[in-house]
This record gives structure tokens, sequence and C-alpha cells, in this order.
């Protein structure tokens, strides 16, 4: 009888492909890599050609053992870790660790747990593919030549304990330049102007919306545009100028990408990426529901294809087809891959059988687990349905100089609708079915109302995933650990689903722009990572890129380390007095940005919190102006009499009062802008120098 051995990533997949393969098969788990580079040294020969040197990984030298002898007992090894780059490098790890004979040695991979996944693949068994190794060795060697060697300058340049990384520094730097967009805009005024008219036979009054004139659209910037506007209105009379029927069609959406599902579950669930990892990653290994034993409920979680299998398409449609009827049942493809930097290795994220629906299992998931297989459900099922139709209604309304707008819509055909629905419902105005070109308008009342112009939104972790894949920074596996890293380290902290760099993350984004401008150059990186999926597909060789990348990286540090020695923070000295020895206390750096300490320790341990003066005084009651940070870190002004005076401010006040309105004004950028958005008065400020400090930027 043969003796066949299996190894899987995760234990958790052990019972249940155990199961399917039977007794002559003996599975068993290596609980992710068993092979590494060092944690207490580079780990890479720059002398040899940057060869790696992998070490087995503490703690699991009894692991490859009892791997082994279960290895060399078997006829024939089937290496069944993940289907995607880093299980292929794990696959090939294990070979190396376990000595494994070529021949008898095979990869197997499937993109579901289910019997008839495990089953073909062993019909499809090929050798280790070493195109998509080497990718994974370069990444990595890439990803330890950037911590490794710039880590030691973030301490000498801030403080220990601190990382940098290939792509969490873009990641930052990303979030940095926003937050610098926001402290530098300025709001514009401008207004908008609705009319309500009376119609015949009509309950409600009919709203329009200002449009502008015959020459086309008008964009009302000011109070005074909007009198002269309403002036030339003043005892008009309006008529109805065409009423424009038509059909607006919304197409399904596809099925979930990793990117496209973390972007949905933050917007939808509230769930951050690395819980909507976390709940994928339990739900693709599988659960036990009864009669069944476990069950893998979705497809594999790390893809960047919109693909879907045939097989899974077919039972979609017949399912759709049977459950709400042939006309529900998408016409024709539906699958497209916008993304230009998608792989297309594997299918989308998907329901291993579209039949078990969420109600059917909810009694056997946690509820973060129901709740994420039913978004993951209802989107598969809308991306094989139907097309939703809509019947839309405009109407054109004119007093001869002027021209307003009013629109409705409604649903003619719900299609995909029907089972997912990701924008919220708005109200259809069905009164304007009545309107006809003939139609009596008696205007009942005008309603302007002013508005500013806002900053760019704040990154929440569903946009920044959004804008890395767009701007092609990292790959499906790398998102939810950058963005945990970056928020883990304090660099940046969440409040309310929002990002928000903190001073610790400035000052090490500041010294990556300072001494390592290409690192973190979105283009640069962007570059990379297509030359690396050129190593997974065999058009590079992986120490090519190795090899050009190193010197580069080797004098851009070598240049940084003189530089940096020159702005090194020392500890500042303070006039705050330690009240437990009476020194003087000093300003230190920790996780959440400065604080004070006793230079005594560790004799005297007394620490306090940082409030930096500003030199300006408190608009309210006059008191100093302090820098502080919310809990996270966030960084904010307010009044040195706290909790008697309850001033505060997201910009820093100027001691400056508006020439308008008597106000304080703020600073954004270069300018001073009055903090009551509708008196708008703006002051320029100029440019500040500041002595010692050099500015120059490492050429690499």
């Amino acid at each position: 009888m043969a003796n066949n051995l299996v190894i899987v990533e995760s234990p958790t997949k052990v019972k249940p492909v155990q199961k399917f393969l039977g007794k002559n098969y003996t599975v068993l788990a290596s609980n992710g890599h068993v092979r590494d580079l060092p944690k207490s040294s580079l780990g890479i020969d720059i002398e040899h050609d940057f060869e790696p040197r992998y070490i087995t990984i503490r703690g699991k030298g009894p692991l490859v053992a009892s791997l082994k002898k279960a290895a060399d007992k078997a006829d024939k090894v089937f290496l069944a870790t993940d289907p995607d780059r880093e299980g292929e490098a794990i696959a090939w790890h294990l070979s190396k660790a376990l000595k494994l004979d070529e021949h008898k040695m095979h990869r197997i991979t499937f993109n579901e747990i289910t019997k008839t996944a495990v089953k073909a693949s062993l019909k499809n068994a090929r050798d280790i593919d070493m195109n998509l190794v080497d990718e994974q060795q370069a990444r990595r060697c890439l990803d330890r030549m950037v911590g490794y060697e710039i880590s030691p300058l973030l301490w000498k340049k801030i403080k220990r304990g601190l990382s940098a990384g290939r792509v969490q520094s873009v990641a930052l730097r990303i979030i940095a330049d926003r937050e610098n967009e926001i402290n530098a805009f300025i709001p514009q005024e401008y207004w908008t102007l609705d009319a309500e008219f009376k119609t015949e036979g009509a309950d409600k009054p009919l709203t329009a919306h200002f449009y502008g004139g015959k020459d086309g659209k008008i964009d009302i910037a000011s109070k005074e545009q909007l009198d002269g506007i309403l002036h030339d209105l003043d005892g008009s009379v309006f008529s109805v100028k065409d009423v424009k029927k038509g059909e607006r069609i919304r197409k399904a959406p596809l099925p979930f990408t990793t990117s496209t599902l973390q972007q949905e579950a933050s917007k939808t669930l509230n769930m951050s990426t690395s819980r909507t990892m976390q709940i994928a990653q339990q739900l693709y290994e599988g659960i036990e529901l009864p009669k069944e034993g476990v069950v893998g409920m979705i497809s594999y979680l790390r893809t960047d294809s919109t693909r879907i299998s045939e097989e899974a398409d077919q039972q979609a449609r017949k399912y759709i087809g049977e459950q709400y009827g042939a006309n529900y049942v998408a016409s024709g493809a539906t699958t497209e891959n916008k993304n230009r930097n998608a792989q297309d290795a594997h299918e989308a994220i998907r329901p291993t059988d579209i039949s078990r629906t969420p109600v059917m299992v909810k009694e056997y998931l946690s509820r973060d687990q129901f709740r994420l297989y039913q978004l993951i459900w209802r989107r598969f099922a809308a991306s094989r349905m139907a097309e939703a139709r809509y019947e839309t209604n405009t109407v054109h309304i004119t007093d001869g100089r002027y021209i307003f707008n009013a629109s409705a819509s409604r649903v003619k055909f719900d299609g995909f609708l029907s089972v997912y629905n990701d924008t919220e419902k708005k109200l259809e105005n069905d009164h304007l079915n009545g309107v006809q070109e003939d139609s009596v308008l008696k205007l009942e009342k005008f309603d302007p109302e002013q508005h500013f112009t806002q900053p760019p939104a704040h990154y929440t972790e569903a946009s920044l995933v959004r804008t890395l894949e767009e701007l092609g920074i990292g790959r499906p596996s790398t998102y939810a650990p950058t963005i945990s890293t970056i928020i883990n380290r304090h660099y940046v902290t969440r409040e309310k689903k929002n990002l928000y760099i903190t001073e610790l993350g400035e000052a090490v984004n500041n010294m990556m722009l300072e001494a390592f401008p290409s690192i973190v150059n979105v283009d640069f990186t962007a570059n990379m990572e297509q030359l690396l999926d050129a190593v997974g597909t065999g058009k590079i060789q992986w120490k090519t890129i190795i090899r050009n990348f190193w010197p580069d990286l080797e004098e851009s540090v070598h240049q940084a380390e003189m530089n940096l020695e020159k702005v090194k923070i020392e500890d500042e000295v303070t006039d705050v007095i330690c009240e437990n020895c009476g020194r003087h206390m000093v300003v230190k750096y920790g996780p959440h940005g400065k604080f004070l300490a006793c230079p005594g320790f560790p004799e005297c341990r007394n620490t306090k919190p940082y409030f930096e003066k500003t030199g300006v005084r408190c608009p309210k009651c006059g008191g100093e102006i302090l820098m502080k940070k919310t809990r996270k870190g966030r960084r904010y002004y307010g009044c040195e009499n706290y909790p008697t005076c309850d001033f505060m401010s997201w910009q820093k006040p100027s001691n400056t009062r508006c020439p308008k309105c008597g106000g304080y004004m703020i600073e954004k950028g270069n300018k001073l802008v009055c903090a009551d958005k509708e008196c708008g008065c703006v002051i320029p400020l100029e440019p500040k120098k500041e002595a010692g400090v050099s500015t120059d930027k490492v050429d690499r």
C-alpha cells in the first residue's frame, strides 16, 4: 500500500485534507516557514554574489526533524503550501531543510479546501516553480537590506527600536504628504442656489438646482455674485424648457480581490485590514459544519485577479436562475481586470459553494466570520447577475436667462441589487413624472446656501490600500502587514477610521526624505515591483536586481551616517525641575513622541508629559498655547490653563489677529488663515529659513 506524505502550511488544514485524501496519505503541517535569514545579522553574503544564508528558524528544529523522518519513510512527498509566491518559497525551503529526493518530491496547489480541488491537485502535481521562489528571495533580500541598513540610522537620529521598510516607508510618506496637503489647504467659498416650484396637481414642491445660463454652467463664488443673480431673477417667470427621459444601466460588480475585500470590509463592516485577513484566513482554512466536517468556506484570499473558474461560474449561474429567475442571470462574461499590475495567478475570492448560503451556516460561524462570509457570498453572487436598470427623468427650467435642473430616477429592474447594494438608497422624486414641457410652474422660494471647499480627506485603511494598489506599491499579501507595522510602530495613529501621522512618524519620514529619497519615491518603488514581477515570470535573474540595488543603498547609508551625526538629537535640558531629586528634566523620545524624563535614570525614574511652548497667547484667556498630543499621538494645540480654559486647535494658532473680523488666525503652510471659515481672510507669510539646518539631500 502506497505511503504518501502531504505537507501543508497550517495545522488547521490537516484534518480536512486528510479526510479528503484517505488512509493512503499522511498529512502534516509545517506551521509556515521553516527556514529564514538570521535575525542577528544581515544574512546575505555580499562578498559571494549576495548569496542568502538561511538557517532553521529557532524552535522549529524538532518539527523539521519529525517532518524529515516522515518524508524518509514516504514513497512520495507532496508539498501543498499556499498557492502564492510565498507558499512556493516555503515549499522550496522545505525541500532543502528535509533534503528531499527530487524524484519523489511533488508540488501541488489548491485554490480552495474542498474534496474536488484537493484531489484534482494530485493529478496536476508539478515541480517547484523556481521563478516564483527567486522572486520571493529577491523581495526578502531587498527588504532585509533596507531594514538592516537603515534602521540603525533611525536609532541614531531619533530613538532605538524604530524600523524602516521598503514598502512601509513609502506608505508612511503617502500619509505624510496627505497630512501636509490638509494642513496647507485654504478653504474657498462657494454658493448653491435651489428653487422650489409648485406644479399643478402635485402635492410636493419640485426642487431644482441652479445650473447656469445659456452659455453653460456658472459657479457662484461669492455672496456678491449670488446677490447679482437673485437680482436678475427677481420677478422672473419660469417655464419648463424640456423634459428628458432615459435609461441608466449599472453594471454588476466584479468579485473580490484581496484589496477590494479589504476596502469593502473596512467601509461596510468597520474591520481593519489585518482583522479582515485574519477572518478570511479562518474561512479559507475551514469551518466545522455538521455532517460535512471541516469545510473550506472561501477560495484563496491573497489574489489580485477577478477571474473565476468555469465550474464555479456555471454553478453560480445555475443557482441564480433557480433562486431568482433566468432574467437575473448575467448574459455574458463578467470578468475583467482593470488593474494593470494584476498577475492573475489564481481566482478571485468567492464562496467554495454558492448553494451554501450565509443563513444556512450562520449558527456555525462567529459574528465576524458570518459578516465577512456574507459580504463575500453576496459580492460573488452579484458578479454573476444581470445589470440593474434605472428609469431617469431630467427637467430643465428657465426664465429665459438662467437654467435650473431637477432630476430623478427609479429602479426599473433591480438585477444584482437584489443581493448586493453597496450604496445608500437615494430618495426617488417620483413627482417629476407629472412634469411636462407645458406644465405651469409657480416659484415658491429661493434657497441659497453658503459652502466652503473641503481639504482632501485623511487616509483610511481602505483608501490607503486603494492608493497603494493604484500606484503599484506592494502586493495583496503586503497591504495588511504594512499598515499594521506603521500603526504598531506609532508612526501613524488611527482615530475613527482616519489615519493621522504622529510626531514620531514625521521625524522618521523627514529623515527618510533627506537621506534616502529613492527608497521613499513612489515611482521608484512601483518600478521595483514591476522588476520583481518580471523575476516571477523568468524575464530577469533575481540577483541582477540585488546587484544593482546594493551599491546605491550602501553609498546612501555611508553619506547619511556622516550627515546624520551632525543633527543627532541630544537630550534637551528644560527648566522643569524633577520633584523627586531636584535635577532639571530632559526631553526624551518614546513610542508616542517626546516626553520629560529625569536625567538621573535609573536611580530616579520620574517622567512627565512634554508640552512644547509655542510662544502664542491663548485667544480665549491669554495663557500660553502648548503643543500637545492625543492619547494616540496626534498633535494638537491647547491652552496651558486647561481645564479652566478649553481652547483647542488642530492647526497652530498665531498671535496675529484677523484684520477683517478680529478673530485669531491659524498657520496653514506659508499663509495665515482666519479660524472663522465665514470670514475667509488669508495673509501670505514670508518663507522661514532655519539657521544651521541643511536642506541638502543625499544624491543617490
